[in-house]
């Protein structure tokens, strides 16, 4: 976390496998303050992932997680599932969130739908082409962060495939993860030339896309609509390409606010 502040970030995704999905280290309950601290400390936010699908049974540790993230001080949870807005309400209701649906925040009234409910900011879908950004961040009345680097969950089971899999084979297998710079992929017949990351953890199976965002050319015309976040997704990559790709986008960002007409923010009409 504390590379990754360094290299640019201005705010961090923490959190647990229990809450959130995706969450290639765990940082437990009973940690998070020292965490938040370093965050703020660092001058940066931290905001705590709880965008897991929950079930009837894990419906109980919510009020506790949600109290001690508030006790912790975290700037903002991250999640999707409306069972968290309830708890949210009756146990935090000071604490503020991000509305995060992953694909189906695709438009400007779903989000300000959300909005009037307290969110403070909508996660668009990863879908949603530049225009469309744009337009959704002009119609929604708060604020919208989109993803501009690193690839996206394609599709999700919260069965553990891979595992059961192993273990239908009825031998003595283990299933590797090498690394995140080496893993397991799908390869589809009509593509071979595409590979699939394949990532699993305590919730499920997640297919990912076999190709990465890159929306660094893109980011004057971003600013310029006044998106408030740019979200770089870390998974399975490794540390040091990661701070290479933040350094390349702060470096962007900044370049932008000390010049704004130099990097072509006007091509906006």
């Amino acid at each position: 976390m504390q590379r990754y502040i360094e290299a640019g970030a201005s705010a961090v995704l923490i959190g647990e496998s229990r809450f959130g999905m995706r969450q290639p280290g765990d940082i437990p309950a009973d940690r998070l303050p020292q965490a938040v601290s370093l965050a703020h400390k660092s001058g940066a936010k931290a905001y705590v992932n709880m965008n897991k699908l929950f079930r009837n049974d894990e419906l109980t540790a919510l009020p506790d997680y949600l109290i001690r993230v508030q006790q912790a001080g975290a700037d903002a949870v991250v999640f999707g599932d409306p069972a968290v807005l309830m708890n949210l309400r009756q146990h935090t209701p000071d604490l503020p969130w991000h509305w995060n649906a992953e694909m189906t925040g695709t438009n400007s009234a779903t989000a300000s739908y959300w909005g009037r409910r307290g969110a403070v900011r909508a996660v668009a879908a990863r879908e949603l082409n530049e225009e469309e950004i744009v337009d959704l961040k002009d119609k929604a009345q708060m604020e919208v962060q989109i993803q501009v680097h690193g690839m996206t969950n394609i599709y999700y089971s919260q069965r553990n495939l891979l595992q059961s899999y192993l273990e239908h084979l009825g031998r003595e297998v283990t299933l590797i993860r090498k690394g995140p710079d080496q893993g397991l992929y799908l390869v589809e017949v009509e593509r071979p030339e595409e590979k699939f990351p394949v990532y699993e953890d305590d919730n499920g199976t997640h297919v990912m896309s076999p190709d990465d965002i890159c929306l660094l050319e893109a980011l004057p015309e971003l600013l310029n609509a006044d998106i408030d976040s740019f979200y770089i997704e870390a998974l399975l990559k490794t540390d040091e390409y990661n701070e290479t790709v933040l350094r390349s986008y702060r470096k962007a960002v900044d370049k932008w606010h000390a010049d704004p007409d130099a990097t072509g923010s006007n091509s906006r009409g």
